[in-house]
């Protein structure tokens, strides 16, 4: 089907397809087509939670959906969890997430879940078990298409007689979760996880019992250990010593001498493995069968002074029996490839990841390279002549609406509030002040809106849901209210915008002002901190896996899914950003652990840069929606081959230079695009032209210059970044992955052999950057620098003391008029923080509001928000007294919606004097917001 209308849709009931596509489950089958702080007084309705001079609320907006899903969950999320289950707000967005947050058409147990190598399904008389090794793939290689490893139950695990009304949740750990069964007579424990072989029950009131779809064959039954095939697969059960298992039918059974303990592995082995090769692969488990996996946990840390990134991913074991620690492993490829400190088996798994490796022990380590991130991409190549010109005119276009909002929910701010930050951050290279501070006062004003929470405010709010410990802003968008959806993808944008807008404003990002406002918004997609149990850990984000899950409940049968990888790492660039912004390492560093891990997860599952992850029978190399079973090259949104490549590049940042790692793949995957279009893509032109140019920028220049600039840009992009990102990454060419700097906001290019070393100094000191191979590089305060192939410096940010402007004094303070439209609108609706209420005046010129700061302050600006009665011709005014005025400042061509009006000087009241209104009405304002010293 052809793309919808703007705003697009993310988060639809199905796939964009061309034809029915199957997966497996039903559910799919789509059709073509911490503490607040205190805030100052006056800044916080009640009812509102204070945050520095910001707000959220915890009483639920007006119309404002919760999260939803079977029987009471949405006023109780630990409904489907035991007394056991550790305390804090519940996970969500996981691979297990549907055992919890019961959606859709299983409100008992859950929808499989993909744990690789192996995928479960609870059910009312135990655990099912599926490890499938041929793909189903639908579709064809050059049309839309999907492959899964879909979940065929081979074996169900459980506990004689058991019938069990539901399964719940009793423990969980980074990457490993607990279901449990109970009828009142019998109970059963499972722990699975992620790159777990071996599954680890324990059982009550009856005997284990292993339930085979099929005639099984059994090829061992010694002692306490039974190896059997069911269609290809082979699993081994462990029970206790001294006990058996006998076979009857389809069945096995175990009294368990007793002992309530067992484990069920699955072996990596094939139809080509005989019976004494799967007798020594399970004789070489035996030492782990019973080393009970207990917890697992990430640690990480970024040594800056090496550009690497260390991670060990560590398993608590409990041995039931001896005194024996550890377990068996598989690793993703991800993972495998980065491995240090430890030697894979031989044997591998098949996973719809690709091969899965194995190792032994309680803990595997990576090291990985982390090669920087960018506030932008420096402009080496437009900072003079034509191209200046080229750039100037896009920018100064923009000067009158840099974020081109598209919506007012969380999404398409936030993609309005990108577009905004990547014009000040160019226009900031090119000392263009004025554009980069019209950019700048737009996500100010619009981010601080939506940070202040008042009485009644129903719109541009964050609400938190102490019960599923989230923070969710209205209005919402593509489920994130109901299914907890996108958060990362939404968030991000506000994120990375509040960074650029710290470097220039930093006393607006202190803790004191609107900082901590966006450290809950981390929080809530990625909390960080451990020890805040307001938010789950790392909510999005899969930590074993190495990437974000998008939908809250993962209620789908082919498992949770991630489309917009892209946005992903935004939010973990923005994280760095912001980090290094504000001194917050701990932030910086989750974000450089976040933004490293999944570029290669990314370039893994998404665009299978080594060509050995997807089936090759699938025929694409490239994926849109990465599935817990598998693949699509489809969206949820478009059937569009041009939007489908696209939605894993957007927005194109200084943080997306990671898809660039790999220039042969980008021009793989550009021009498989063109192949499967029959053409050059028409939409979304400007961002495969921005990809092509990572892979080949001459050839990304020679498209754009031929369009002449006559083409739509993607709803979060302008032709100044476009042109801006191409024409520098011409003449910077292709990332060059093998060089590290001790700096955070550094990257390294190459073209016909020169590098050219890059680095971003947002600091007010000088600053010297060195480079893996021994190059250094100077940079004043401020300035982005180059040096080798290429040397230029420009930029302000973070040259200049902070100003001390960014405390909002007006709100709440004692506000009065010339005149009233009625007492519906009177002079205190204006300073209220509400953006729904409104101050009116008479109908007649002229007229005045004016608000009483309580005490004389330092002034730096006002803000007006008009209702459609604005004014054409006004003057602000100040005074130390009430009595004596000074007029500050003019306007002479108001054309409605958002003024900012820079002010100076010391006053106590400030007043917006009409002249001339625009309409016959009267003036009207949502809002006049006054700006100084805090």
């Amino acid at each position: 089907m052809t793309a919808p209308p703007e705003p697009r849709s993310r988060r639809w009931t199905g796939l964009a397809m061309a034809g029915a596509v199957a997966l497996g489950s039903g559910v799919l089958a789509v059709a073509a087509a911490g503490t607040a702080e205190a805030a100052p007084a006056g800044q916080a309705a009640a009812g509102a939670a204070p945050v520095g001079a910001g707000s959220y609320t915890e009483t639920l907006p007006a119309g404002a959906k919760l999260p939803s899903g079977c029987g009471s969950i949405s006023t109780n999320p630990r409904e489907n969890v035991t007394a056991n289950a550790p305390a804090g707000a519940v996970p969500t967005n996981d691979w297990w997430s549907s055992l919890l947050f019961k959606k859709g058409d299983d409100c008992n147990f859950s929808q499989p879940l993909y744990a690789h190598p192996v995928a479960y399904r609870p059910t009312a008389t135990g655990l099912g078990f599926s490890y499938e090794q041929t793909p189903a793939i639908s579709g064809s290689p050059t049309g839309l298409g999907e492959y899964h490893y879909p979940y065929a139950q081979k074996v169900v695990v459980g506990v004689s007689g058991l019938n069990a009304p539901k399964a719940l949740v009793d423990n969980w750990t980074d990457w490993t979760v607990t279901p449990s069964w109970s009828d009142g007579t019998r109970t059963l424990k499972a722990t699975v996880g992620h790159g777990l072989p071996l599954t680890y029950f324990q059982s009550t009131g009856g005997d284990a019992l292993l339930t085979v779809t099929g005639p099984p064959t059994a090829w061992s039954n010694t002692g306490n250990r039974l190896g059997f095939s069911i269609a290809g697969q082979d699993y081994v059960a462990w029970a206790p010593t001294g006990a058996t298992w006998t076979a009857s039918g389809n069945t096995f059974r175990s009294t368990l001498a007793g002992k309530g303990y067992f484990t069920v592995g699955v072996l990596p082995t094939t139809t080509a493995d005989s019976t004494a090769d799967k007798i020594a692969l399970a004789d070489s488990w035996n030492p782990f069968a019973h080393n009970h996996v207990t917890g697992t946990r990430v640690s990480y840390s970024y040594n800056q002074g090496s550009g690497t990134v260390n991670t060990t991913y560590g398993f608590t074991t409990t041995a039931r029996e001896g005194s024996g620690s550890g377990t068996v492993i598989a690793l993703y490829p991800h993972q495998w490839r980065y491995l240090t400190g430890s030697t894979p088996a031989t044997r591998t798994y098949v996973s719809p990841r690709g091969r899965m490796k194995i190792v032994t022990g309680d803990r595997f380590q990576t090291s990985m390279k982390y090669t920087g991130v960018l506030p932008e991409i420096p402009a080496v190549a437009d900072n003079t002549g034509a191209d200046l010109a080229t750039v100037t005119g896009y920018l100064n276009a923009e000067l009158g609406n840099p974020a081109d909002f598209r919506g007012d929910d969380t999404y398409w701010t936030g993609k309005g509030l990108g577009r905004a930050a990547r014009i000040a951050e160019i226009a900031d290279q090119l000392d263009l002040t004025t554009v980069r501070d019209s950019a700048l006062n737009v996500i100010r004003t619009r981010i601080t809106d939506w940070f202040t929470a008042s009485s009644g405010k129903s719109s541009r709010v964050f609400y938190y849901d102490r019960n599923w410990g989230t923070l969710i802003g209205y209005p919402a968008s593509y489920a994130s209210d109901e299914d907890l959806n996108d958060h990362h993808f939404h968030y991000g944008y506000y994120i990375a915008a509040a960074a650029t807008l710290a470097k220039f404003d930093p006393a607006w990002a202190s803790t004191g002002q609107y900082g901590g406002m966006v450290d809950l918004l981390i929080r809530d997609a990625n909390n960080y901190d451990r020890t805040d149990t307001r938010f789950p850990y790392l909510r999005d984000f899969d930590i074993y896996a190495g990437h974000d899950w998008a939908s809250g409940h993962g209620a789908f049968g082919a498992g949770n899914n991630q489309e917009s990888s892209s946005e992903g790492q935004n939010f973990a660039n923005a994280l760095i950003q912001w980090g290094q912004a504000t001194g917050n390492t701990a932030v910086r560093d989750a974000g450089i652990w976040l933004h490293t891990t999944q570029a290669a997860a990314i370039n893994e599952y998404w665009f299978d840069v080594t060509g050995e992850n997807f089936p090759s029978q699938w025929g694409h190399n490239y994926a849109a929606i990465v599935w817990g079973s598998g693949g699509a090259y489809a969206t949820w949104f478009s059937g569009e081959h041009a939007l489908v490549v696209g939605i894993n590049m957007l927005p194109m940042t200084g943080g997306q230079l990671y898809l660039g790692d790999h220039p042969q793949s980008v021009r793989d995957t550009y021009a498989e695009l063109v192949r499967n279009n029959g053409g050059e893509p028409q939409q979304w032109r400007d961002m495969h032209w921005q990809y092509l140019a990572l892979g080949d920028g001459d050839a990304a220049l020679a498209k754009f210059r031929a369009s002449g600039g006559n083409y739509t840009s993607e709803e979060g992009e302008s032709k100044a970044h476009t042109f801006h990102w191409i024409r520098n990454l011409a003449a910077l060419g292709t990332v060059d992955k093998t060089v590290t700097a001790n700096h955070p906001l550094a990257k390294v290019f190459v073209k016909n052999g020169v590098r050219t070393y890059v680095a971003s100094n947002i600091t007010g000191s000088p600053l010297t950057v060195t480079f893996s191979d021994g190059r250094t590089l100077a940079v004043a305060a401020g300035k982005t620098a180059t040096t080798g192939g290429l040397t230029w410096s420009g930029g302000n940010a973070g040259s200049s003391s902070p100003t001390p402007d960014t405390c909002l004094l007006s709100q709440g303070r004692t506000a009065t008029a010339s005149s009233v439209e009625n007492a519906d609108h009177p002079a205190s609706n204006a300073v209220d923080g509400n953006a729904a209420t409104r101050w009116s005046s008479a109908f007649a010129d002229p007229q005045w509001l004016q608000v009483d700061l309580g005490s004389a302050r330092n002034l730096s600006r006002a803000e007006l928000v008009w209702e459609a009665a604005y004014a054409t011709a006004y003057t602000i005014q100040t005074s130390t007294n009430g009595t004596t005025w000074t007029t500050a400042a003019t306007v002479t061509a108001g054309d409605g919606g958002t003024d900012t009006v820079t002010l100076s000087g010391n006053a106590r009241y400030v007043r917006i004097n009409g002249t001339t209104r625009a309409t016959p009405y009267g003036y009207s304002l949502f809002e006049f917001r006054v700006y100084g010293a805090c």
